[in-house]
Formats: structure tokens, C-alpha cells, sequence
């Protein structure tokens, strides 16, 4: 069996430019309209100034960077998750409620463990 997924036409600069675009579409969808996208965009904005006023180090960087990254992207699956479940069914299902229940479950993990490893490098600053 030969399943191909449906490619935009053109050299492969075309392709990567129109994927970077479509990429940059759906962080601007974020921003715009998941809720969740600004309260972190405003955190990350606290932790890096946090961070330059503490001089926190390199390691340190390293994974505020890591985890800023991870929730931001775990809050677009979980929304692509969402929109997904929604455009399959609009009817409440137990199925459909488990899995959103549990993308969102994920994005609320990489949040707490953001928060302990915020504590952990900057309450010794304090």
C-alpha cells in the first residue's frame, strides 16, 4: 500500500518556507486564541528578567530555555488535540473527555515541574 500525505507543490526551499509559514501561523494562533498561551508568555517574560536580575547560570539557562520550550509546545498539541476532538465529534463522549482531560494533564505536569525548578533556582537568590 502506497499512502502519501498531500505535499504543496514547488522546490523543496518552497516546501520549507511554506512549512515555516504554516508554523509560524499556528503560534499565532496560539497567542491569539488559547488563553493559556499569554498567561505563559507572560511568565516567560517574568522568568527571563528573573533571570538576568539574578544572573542565574548557563545551566541554569539551559533549562529555563528546555522547559519554556517544552510547555509552550505541549500547550500546542494539546490544543491541536482539542481542535481535533472537536472537529471529529460535537457530542460529549467519555472517550473524547479522557483525552482531553489527559493532554491537558500534560501540559499542567511540565507546568509544575517548571514552577519546583523555578523555586529550586531562584529561592537561593532570593
Amino acid at each position: 500500500m502506497n499512502i502519501q500525505r498531500r505535499k504543496d507543490e514547488g522546490n523543496f526551499i518552497v516546501r520549507y518556507v511554506k512549512s515555516f509559514c504554516h508554523a509560524c501561523n499556528g503560534i499565532a494562533y496560539g497567542i491569539k486564541y488559547e488563553h493559556n498561551m499569554i498567561i505563559m508568555l507572560l511568565a516567560t517574560i517574568v522568568v527571563v528578567i528573573a533571570g538576568f536580575y539574578f544572573n542565574i547560570s548557563a545551566g541554569d539557562w539551559l533549562f529555563v530555555i528546555f522547559i519554556i520550550g517544552s510547555i509552550m509546545s505541549m500547550e500546542m498539541v494539546n490544543s491541536s488535540i482539542e481542535a481535533t476532538i472537536d472537529l471529529v465529534t460535537t457530542e460529549t463522549h467519555p472517550l473524547a473527555k479522557i483525552a482531553k482531560d489527559t493532554v491537558s494533564a500534560a501540559s499542567l505536569i511540565l507546568c509544575i515541574v517548571a514552577f519546583i525548578g523555578a523555586l529550586i533556582i531562584f529561592i537561593p537568590k532570593i
